[in-house]
């Protein structure tokens, strides 16, 4: 979303960090400002609490890549098998899940895991960032993709590089294996942004979604940020504007609704994501 909508809230952050938030949150509505399935989860974790979403109409393609036959089928060949899902997935695979991981936390949850074999949901590129790091373990991986993160390629790096010659290269690791193995650092929205103003040097090349370069630049305005290319742009996440939020608050618009059983099975991989995170 806008830079307008970051500023307006009361909470900016990851997947990670809005689900603590949202846990935890006392007031008696809740506006998330991003797509579907982090209102849902959202919901999931205070049902309590009156959650609205300013657009209806935001979602995740990669929240629905995962196939729920194929999970049955996975967890009928694997006797030790955690069913490992990213947050951005819907609540009903959420459902069917052991486990829900972040970007930021999913190295310590699955390492924490006492399961050998891991099926990695919906992300396949995170998954295989994963296993790069725990080595030990056996993963399964679905095909299942972020269109932003997937089009940054190892090709644009090299170029931007090119372009950039005294930047370093910060990742989302939903990117591709290639283009993560260019980078010098790969983590969460969250770690990008610690990484870059921990760092003595003062030009990026960062390779996630453009909402991220507002916090960056406010963090640290004596540093450039450079984008890939023209277009790591999530079009649902900027369907989001701070005249829809307002008008969620004003007519109490786009209530998050789940079916009771969904929302309690739901619940389960989401608390105990909290519970190892910690």
């Amino acid at each position: 979303m806008g830079d307008d909508v970051q500023e307006a809230a009361d909470y900016v952050g990851d997947s990670y960090y809005l689900s603590k938030a949202a846990a935890s949150a006392e007031a008696d509505v809740i506006v998330f400002c991003g797509v579907s399935f982090m209102g849902e989860s959202a919901k999931i974790l205070n049902p309590g609490k009156t959650v609205l979403m300013p657009d209806a109409a935001a979602d995740c393609p990669m929240a629905h890549m995962a196939d729920i036959e194929t999970i049955k089928k996975c967890k009928e060949e694997y006797d030790d098998l955690a069913i490992v899902c990213y947050i951005n997935s819907t609540a009903l695979l959420k459902t069917y899940s052991d486990v829900c991981v972040t970007s930021a936390n999913a190295m310590d949850v699955v390492s924490a895991l006492p399961n050998k074999h891991i099926y990695f949901i919906p992300d396949a590129n995170l998954g295989k960032f994963i296993a790069s790091k725990l080595p030990d373990k056996h993963f399964i991986f679905n095909d299942g993709y972020c269109h932003v993160h997937k089009d940054i390629t190892a090709a644009d790096i090299q170029n931007a590089k090119k372009a950039h010659p005294d930047a370093l290269v910060l990742i989302h690791p939903e990117c591709t294996p290639d283009a993560v193995a260019l980078a010098d650092y790969a983590g969460s929205t969250t770690g990008i942004i610690k990484y870059a103003s921990a760092s003595s040097c003062s030009e990026f090349i960062i390779c996630t979604e453009t909402g991220v370069f507002k916090e960056l630049r406010d963090k640290n305005p004596a540093k450039s940020f450079y984008p890939v290319h023209g277009h790591q742009c999530c079009t649902d996440m900027k369907l989001i504007t701070l005249e829809k939020v307002v008008g969620a608050l004003e007519r109490m618009e786009h209530p998050v609704e789940l079916d009771e059983e969904i929302r309690r099975k739901a619940a389960r991989p989401l608390e105990r994501m909290l519970e190892l995170a910690r």
